[in-house]
């Protein structure tokens, strides 16, 4: 079982999002906006998410972000489209038409900062013609309308690489009075730094009617979406006063850190809410007001936002209630016809790449039974039943590393070395490897037992690894010693799969190739060893019936 966190990975048909969070910034005249995503094949645009809806502004700063996966390899296309809200449908056809651009993922995150701004415009004449407004026939160059400005669009992308969620409170105190005929009506809003020294916005608290000193709900955030992880990162907060119109009125500011944050509540963690402009024109302004951090708590469901989490759909992984994930759809096409070459039907599965409880101890080789002592599982059935009860109890976890299950088997098969049995392993991967040349190793050395290893790619990752391990074109070496024989098959699930759905049919493909080898890597090890079949046992004779013979 492997799903090491990868820095870059694909938007494709068969897994279009798993690891990284770029957060939009979005500066035009709009209300909300809409991320398509084009799939690999059949090149359709689909809605990935919508942002929240802002309302009475001309700048709009929004605060939820997209979660995509990137792959440097391959061509991400995005496209974003603006529109001003009429209603509170859900049919875009019923709101207002603002303009659209498009990006690439990698675009994106090649630009300096990696932040890409462009042009809003209309795009195809199809999409101009909006169901509200059919006088609207003007022709377009280069995606946007002759003579009308559309305003601009700014995409930003940053790689998140921690999955710690946290749950903060905080309270005001003595804040400034905005509102005339009230108090004020504060509100939060709480920015991660960039590495080109701009901020990003990550959350915003509710507001707090008519109150100089508001306690604000606690709230939960991933800390890649606060801090990227890193915890001596500036955090920027400031304070507003709500007003309906839009213009909300300017308290003050502070700064703090995720490591500051972490003290929970303490004399540390009251901060002067500060005025830039105020304290220049006034000689004895203090502050205007101060914000306290009452709670601060690692959130125990932290592991549900960690990229590959079988909770999401988003994982490779993902437990669906409506069909098997492509792990499960490999170990079942495989094992199901080489089982019945296996006379008692007992099989050791072996996990690797995660954290295993309860001291969450990083393995490469442990039983998905949770028994080391006896990994055994009693048919595939049984596999499968060990793999999803695992994935209950470990966390998916990198590096990856296949060396010590190859180890594991060829310590089995070194000890068997009469022909009476033979070994066949099977690696289910997302193709990523950390112990390239140990795994060269081990297959060399394996390569003079009774086994074979079949390794199945599933995702959209390139396997150009798993290629070489195959040692087709090039038979694979360690250290100048070459493999005795070729004892590796690899394919990737992705080119099995039926496009009309039909996964009995794709695990039929699958399986048929997979295994095509292992019967000339069977005859390899035993025609060198010189080891010859066992007499064949006599015909079977039914009860009461004679013997017959043949003169």
């Amino acid at each position: 079982m492997n799903n090491s966190f990868l820095n870059m990975a694909s938007i494709g048909d068969f897994d279009p999002l798993n690891a990284s969070i770029p957060a939009t910034k979005v500066e035009i005249t709009v209300s909300f906006c809409v991320l398509y995503t084009q799939g690999m094949g059949n090149r359709e645009w689909r809605e990935f998410g919508r942002t929240e809806v802002i309302d009475n502004t001309l700048n709009p700063d929004f605060v939820r972000k997209f979660m995509l996966d990137y792959f440097f390899e391959e061509r991400q296309n995005l496209r974003f489209d603006l529109y001003d809200v009429d209603s509170k449908s859900a049919n875009l056809s019923k709101h207002d038409f603002l303009g659209q651009a498009h990006f690439t993922l990698g675009e994106v995150v090649g630009s300096l900062g990696s932040r890409s701004e462009k042009a809003l415009g209309i795009g195809k004449l199809s999409n101009f013609i909006n169901t509200k407004s059919p006088k609207a026939t003007a022709a377009t160059v280069d995606g946007c309308v002759c003579g009308k400005k559309c305003g601009t669009i700014i995409v930003k992308a940053e790689e998140l690489n921690n999955c710690r969620v946290i749950m903060m409170q905080f309270c005001g105190n003595k804040l400034d009075k905005k509102d005339f005929f009230g108090k004020s009506d504060p509100f939060l809003v709480f920015y991660r730094s960039n590495e080109d020294g701009t901020f990003t916005i990550c959350h915003k608290t509710e507001v707090v009617k008519n109150t100089l000193n508001p306690v604000w709900q606690a709230f939960k955030i991933p800390v890649r979406a606060l801090c990227n992880g890193d915890y001596d990162r500036t955090i920027k907060v400031e304070v507003y006063d709500w007003d309906r119109d839009g213009s909300h009125d300017f308290i003050g500011e502070f700064s703090t850190s995720y490591r500051e944050l972490s003290r929970g509540q303490s004399q540390f963690n009251v901060y002067e809410v500060i005025n830039p402009k105020k304290k220049v024109k006034k000689k004895n302004y203090l502050n205007s007001g101060t914000v306290t951090l009452l709670s601060f708590l690692v959130d125990v469901e932290k592991a549900a936002f960690c990229p590959g989490n079988p909770a999401q759909p988003t994982s490779l992984h993902y437990m669906s209630p409506y069909q098997l994930n492509a792990y499960a759809m490999a170990l079942k096409a495989v094992g199901e016809i080489i089982q019945d070459y296996d006379s008692d039907k007992m099989f050791p599965a072996l996990g690797f790449g995660a954290k295993l409880p309860p001291d969450g101890r990083i393995s490469h080789e442990f039983a998905l039974n949770g028994n080391p002592q006896n990994p055994y599982c009693a048919g595939i059935e049984g596999v499968m039943e060990a793999y999803y009860q695992s994935l209950k109890s470990v966390q998916l976890y990198g590096p990856t590393n296949f060396s010590p299950v190859i180890n594991h088997v060829a310590r089995y098969a070194a000890s068997v070395k009469d022909g009476s049995q033979y070994f066949v392993l099977l690696i289910i991967t997302d193709g990523v490897i950390s112990d390239m040349a140990q795994t060269k190793e081990s297959i060399v050395n394996a390569s003079c037992l009774p086994m074979s290893i079949i390794i199945v790619g599933v995702g959209p990752a390139e396997f150009d690894a798993m290629i070489e391990l195959d040692g087709d074109e090039i038979r694979i070496s360690s250290r100048g010693r070459y493999a005795e024989r070729d004892i590796v098959q690899f394919v990737p699930f992705r080119d099995y799969i039926d496009r009309t759905g039909n996964h009995i049919l794709s695990m039929a493909r699958l399986a048929k190739d997979v295994l095509a080898e292992i019967p000339d890597q069977f005859l390899s090890y035993m025609r060198t060893r010189g080891i010859k079949p066992s007499p064949a046992p006599p015909p079977y004779t039914p009860p009461g019936q004679p013997l017959q013979t043949q003169i």
